[in-house]
């Protein structure tokens, strides 16, 4: 017998397992079903309910005894028996005495929860009465707390603090006195609850439901899809009934989840039957939004495209794909710009945040993509989380690193304010804002100065240690901390804990790619990197935390002016894309979102095809921005609805459907390829962006070029254009995504990227990056500095969220303050304040926070009536054009 089997004897039937398994394990592996009441799989085994009770005999020759399965190990050489009189009357008496923490129509509302699965399965009828209504805590908008059906498995309390890492649930007590409640026995909206739904799905009982539940019918369909939100890519499982969703579930098996959601991804679908959506076309008379069939839309659209482009040229238009689109249909929009148009003027909203880190991964590294996967967290040493608050805005994944920070991992967090996971950090290093580069290399510096380099892997794979040694040297880190306000000490603690406690992993974010130097910054980052060896191992890498569900995607499809599919050179792939799309492309350079709005602003760009993109409420410098719109003789808005973009300066609206209600695949952070499934019908006449683009290009008369719009043709199709994904299609990705590269039937994707050599060639140069400072500055008339960015219950611009209940969560932007700055000003917390900048102004209520720093601010930008964008700079990354939102000088008043 193979070494890693076991093989053991289960109710008289001779049965050989791979070893490391649990009894339970064993028994579910065999078909064999017993209660489980305490258990998750997601949980380590405490075995307290006894529920799934067995009768085990270790060895021949010794006696039986009752264990339970879950905790229990299987043994080489163990009996197994599961049912008998003796088993069944242990069972059978147990749950009779839980069947009073049961309710006949709880049953029926909830037939999964595992004890109403046990109590049927015993014939045992539920005996609790109906809860009083102050027992009932309904504080929360998604979660129903009644703790008179709590049967105290702890599942909830274990969940939260080992899955999620809140510790929102507490046991209090002993015996018969044992209770679960919230820590102060406080209502569940006044906890710490982060609204994850990880104690819903693991509670045995009624005690913790949807709140959803009890208002909607039980889910009769479930289909798997992925999350509309961020950039992790949770899978997740859809429940409808009568073509509406009313439940959805986190995938067990989800590769970068594994088994959890965040607020959003749990309950934030309602948006799909917003009473204000839009499921018609419309188009503008006289100044009024008014209805139109299909064919007037998309032939005036198409006529004046047709127009435009016969009068001015092809380059007078410009396309905006999506990160909210398929990459299917990303993939048709930049097809769509160069052949139907024909015009390099293609772009997505990843210019305005994460181009920055494609750019300096791709000039560094080769490929410009996070070099590692998620599941590396868990084998890191060392954590870098730099310009990025993942507990908030990537949650699954801020779970993840805050649970291996709590097991041994060092963790390092570069963020001007103090975050969850700032605060929880070995070293919390907070540079003033705009001041990324100077800390950066004095933290190189040190790597040089107490020789901390890795000298084997530079020998091998790095060039140019000599000409940036002699760079860096002046970089100490007195320099840069009189700079960046950082202790010079504190960078030396960091540069070591980063070298030294291998292997290291860097996740960035937002905070390191939206400034001046944003490109800049992120190569400083993978500067460190190579100079200490943390690349092309488990546990290390460059890994930028990717915003929306498919901004990745979205560009590397080609929504970008200098590249095409695959993110591959225009200037390197223009033959092959020409021969297999039968058609020469356009020679022009392109012009990327910002430089459309300041050629429509100069009356050279006259028309703007936007898909799912709010221009007007995303970019920075808003009255800018709006004054561009507005000089544009046709603006085709394609979107679920009438965004700011559409409201102010729209002339079509084409209706798109959600995610939800099309097929396709997302590309998440980590270059995962997973599978977008419809689980509703389109809402009435909306129409999924493919079929759009394909209606619009048949009325210019470029059909023969888009003759597929099926997603799995329109895949296809990529496929046969990138060779780096060939290997993925939809039936390898049906159950579960693969990343790229993966070239071939064979290949299983790859997790790890430059392993041995990197995308470009064996060796990568070390960049000399130079401080750069922004021309944003305080001064007397503005002299505090403001941070933009997102917070746990929002999610952009709000056109999602903002018509979910996460509403009564975070119903608005606020602007955060420092005590003393507030006590300084004679400002109360809640105060309604206006703050302005040299660009603009916004009104928002005041939060006063220790969480920022004396003399800086932050605020979120999720409510378009705070139009908070109005405030922030047009100043550029000098090698990208993303606008630096992450600094602008203020100043702040009582509104």
């Amino acid at each position: 017998m193979d070494a890693a089997q076991v093989r053991v004897a289960i109710d008289g039937r001779e049965l050989s397992f791979p070893a490391g398994l649990t009894v339970l394990q064993a028994l579910r592996m065999s078909g064999i079903k017993v209660p489980t009441l305490c258990h998750d799989d997601r949980l380590a085994p405490v075995g307290e309910c006894w529920a799934c009770a067995v009768e085990l005999v270790p060895a021949t020759g010794l006696p039986a005894h009752h264990r339970p399965a879950c905790r229990e190990p299987l043994l080489d050489g163990c009996s197994i028996r599961t049912d008998g009189a003796a088993l069944d009357e242990f069972r059978r008496n147990l749950l009779e005495q839980l069947a009073t923490r049961a309710a006949p129509d709880e049953m029926e509302r909830f037939p999964d929860k595992a004890l109403h699965q046990a109590l049927r399965e015993f014939d045992i009828l539920p005996r609790a009465d109906a809860s009083p209504p102050e027992a009932i805590d309904v504080s929360h908008p998604h979660i129903r707390v009644d703790m008179e059906r709590c049967i105290a498995c702890r599942r909830c309390v274990r969940i939260c603090e080992d899955l999620q890492g809140e510790s929102v649930w507490h046991v209090f007590g002993r015996g018969e006195t044992l209770r679960v409640a919230t820590g102060g026995g406080v209502p569940l909206a006044e906890s710490p609850c982060v609204g994850c739904g990880a104690c819903v799905d693991t509670c045995p009982t009624a005690a913790l439901t949807d709140a959803s539940a009890w208002r909607e019918p039980p889910a009769t369909t479930w289909t798997r899809t992925v999350c509309p939100y961020c950039g992790v890519g949770c899978v997740l499982d859809i429940g409808t009934a009568d073509d509406r969703i009313v439940a959805t579930r986190p995938a067990l098996d989800g590769p970068s989840n594994k088994g959890h959601l965040c607020v959003k991804g749990r309950y934030a679908y309602d948006y799909v039957d917003a009473d204000d959506r839009v499921c018609a076309p419309m188009l503008r008379r006289d100044g009024q939004w008014q209805r139109a069939t299909w064919d007037q839309a998309i032939a005036f659209a198409a006529e004046g495209l047709r127009r435009i482009v016969s009068e001015h040229g092809p380059d007078a238009v410009g396309v905006l794909g999506s990160a909210r689109a398929t990459n299917e249909e990303n993939y048709l929009i930049q097809k769509f710009a160069r052949v139907a148009i024909g015009t390099n003027n293609v772009d997505c909203c990843a210019r305005v945040c994460h181009t920055p880190s494609a750019a300096a991964l791709k000039h560094m590294l080769g490929t410009g993509a996070g070099t590692n996967s998620f599941d590396d967290i868990e084998q890191a040493r060392t954590l870098l989380v730099v310009g990025a608050n993942p507990l908030e805005n990537h949650p699954v994944v801020g779970a993840r690193i805050r649970q291996r920070a709590k097991h041994g991992a060092h963790l390092i967090v570069i963020d001007p304010r103090r975050t969850g996971l700032a605060g929880i950090a070995d070293i919390h290093l907070a540079p003033q804002p705009g001041t990324n580069v100077p800390l950066f290399n004095a933290l190189a510096h040190v790597l040089l100065a107490e020789d901390l380099v890795d000298h084997a892997f530079v020998d091998a794979r790095v060039d140019g240690l000599g000409t940036f040694a002699s760079f860096i040297q002046a970089w100490t880190p007195e320099r840069a901390a009189a700079l960046c306000g950082v202790p010079a000490d504190d960078i030396r603690r960091a540069a070591r804990l980063y070298a030294q406690e291998r292997p290291a992993m860097c996740l960035h974010g937002l905070g390191v790619t939206e400034h001046l130097q944003g490109t800049q910054g992120v190569m400083a980052l993978i500067d460190l990197a190579l100079l200490t060896g943390n690349l092309g191992l488990a546990g290390t890498g460059i890994n930028p935390l990717r915003g929306q569900n498919n901004v990745q995607g979205a560009a590397v499809m080609g929504c970008e002016p200098g590249t095409l599919t695959g993110s591959q050179r225009l200037a390197d792939a223009r033959a092959r894309f020409e021969t297999a799309w039968g058609v020469p492309l356009p020679r022009s350079r392109g012009l990327n979102v910002l430089e459309m709005m300041d050629a429509a602003r100069s009356g050279a760009l006259k028309a703007l095809y936007v898909i799912g993109f709010d221009v007007l409420a995303s970019l920075a410098n808003a009255t800018e921005t709006a004054k561009s719109l507005e000089r544009l003789e046709l603006v085709i808005v394609q979107d679920l609805f009438l965004n700011e973009t559409a409201r102010r300066s729209g002339h079509v609206f084409l209706p798109a459907v959600s995610s939800f209600e099309k097929d396709g695949t997302f590309m998440n952070s980590e270059r995962r390829i997973q599978r977008v499934r419809q689980a509703l019908t389109p809402r009435g006449q909306a129409r999924s962006d493919a079929e759009t683009l394909c209606r619009l290009v048949n009325a210019l008369g470029r059909g023969a070029w888009f003759s597929r719009h099926r997603a799995e043709d329109v895949w296809d199709e990529v496929r046969s254009a990138w060779p780096a994904v060939a290997g993925i299609d939809y039936t390898r990705i049906d159950q579960q995504g693969l990343q790229w590269p993966c070239r071939g039937p064979d290949d299983p994707g790859t997790a790890l990227l430059h392993a041995e050599h990197f995308a470009h060639g064996k060796r990568a140069v070390l960049e000399r990056i130079d401080y750069q400072p922004t021309t944003e500055y305080t001064t007397a008339q503005f002299p505090f500095l403001l941070t933009t960015g997102r917070n746990l219950h929002q999610f952009n611009v709000g056109t999602m969220t903002g018509r979910t209940g996460q509403q009564l969560l975070r119903p608005t932007d606020t602007l955060d303050m420092h005590p003393y700055d507030a006590g300084q000003l004679g400002l109360d917390d809640g105060t309604q304040v206006r703050v302005a900048s040299r660009h603009g102004q916004a009104a928002l209520r005041l939060r006063i926070t220790d969480a920022v720093a004396p003399g800086q601010l932050f605020a979120s930008f999720h409510d378009p009536a705070r139009a908070l964008n109005q405030v922030t700079s047009p100043v550029r990354d000098c090698v990208t054009s993303a606008p630096e939102y992450k600094v602008v000088a203020v100043c702040v008043t009582p509104a």
